[in-house]
């Protein structure tokens, strides 16, 4: 009787506090998978904190949405801060040619990568439907375009109907 009383308060215990550990222990990152690291993307900002965000900071890998949007956050209401152009973001001094690096913490076969500046696309980047190394970079013309500049990348993958986003502050000389 009092073995079974023991074992009872222990699983009564292990209940209260399980709650206690979910909240408090830092959360790990997602099974997610691809930003653009250079020019720092508003997430690596975050992630290095540069600029004060949320729950981006932690995994800026993360903000996937569906395919065909062209927000910041990928329509993901947890990553908003990253569409608040007033945000304080660090905009990279580049010439009107830039090389983006993503960097993937999954691997996902890739239909392509897409670049926007100011709403139109300057640059598609087929992906051949292959699965990438851990980083790829891509050099675009952003088209002539000069002075401060937000850059959306998106990566389109092959084997869902989801993509990747990310948005980069440049100031184009």
């Amino acid at each position: 009787m009092k073995k079974a009383r023991s074992r009872l308060a222990a699983a009564v215990a292990g209940l209260g506090i399980a709650p206690l550990v979910a909240v408090i222990m830092p959360a790990s990152t997602a099974y997610a998978h691809g930003y653009v690291s250079a020019p720092m993307s508003r997430q690596a900002q975050c992630a290095a904190r540069i600029v004060q965000c949320g729950a981006i900071q932690w995994e800026p890998q993360s903000v996937e949405g569906p395919k065909g949007l062209r927000s910041c956050s990928g329509g993901n209401a947890r990553f908003r801060e990253l569409d608040d152009d007033g945000k304080g973001w660090r905009a990279t001094s580049v010439g009107n040619t830039v090389t983006f690096t993503w960097t993937f913490t999954a691997r996902h076969r890739t239909l392509n990568y897409e670049y926007y500046v100011g709403g139109r696309r300057v640059a598609v980047v087929d992906g051949h439907d292959q699965q990438p190394p851990s980083s790829v970079s891509h050099t675009v013309n952003l088209g002539g375009v000069s002075g401060r500049q937000k850059v959306l990348a998106i990566w389109n993958i092959a084997d869902t109907a989801n993509a990747f986003y990310a948005c980069i502050d440049l100031e184009v000389r």
